[in-house]
């Protein structure tokens, strides 16, 4: 990888993490709703999402940003599955909680758990690090999965 672009890198973790915040916006009440919700054990405090998901989007951004600075031509097919998969991560939450449906945000939860493995794979084959810095994401993506499903089956 050539010199850090900082400007660039700023950028993409800024990006990443704007989706989260808009995603979370347009959600609604995320913490009146996780109160009234039964939810399935090991469920975190609702305190721990936003920690967590800035992390992680920090890291989206990053591991995006070795991407797009990479010579090899997989990068474009890397880069659309990032962005699918984030497309789907704005949508989730919006789903779970601005519109209580359960169900649907519970098979969501789990299509971006394949996607963010999809997105891992593809950029292992580019670059090493990029790949293994979403790796926190996707086991936080597979909790999610559990969380939601959990919640589905329960509510």
């Amino acid at each position: 990888m050539k010199k850090i672009n900082r400007t660039d890198l700023i950028i993409s973790v800024v990006f990443a993490e704007l989706v989260g915040a808009v995603s979370a916006l347009l959600s609604g009440s995320f913490k009146g709703v996780y109160a009234e919700l039964t939810r399935p054990p090991f469920s975190p405090p609702a305190w721990l999402f936003p920690v967590v998901w800035a992390i992680l989007y920090a890291l989206m951004g990053i591991s995006a940003y070795i991407i797009s600075k990479s010579e090899k031509r997989e990068r474009h097919n890397a880069l659309k599955i990032y962005f699918l998969q984030l497309a789907v991560n704005f949508l989730w939450s919006i789903l779970f909680f601005r519109f209580m449906l359960l169900n649907l945000s519970a098979l969501t939860a789990v299509v971006l758990a394949v996607l963010v493995a999809l997105m891992i794979y593809s950029f292992l084959r580019i670059n090493r690090t990029a790949g293994l810095l979403n790796i926190p994401y996707f086991v936080w993506t597979v909790f999610a999965s559990y969380l939601a499903i959990g919640t589905a089956i329960l509510n």
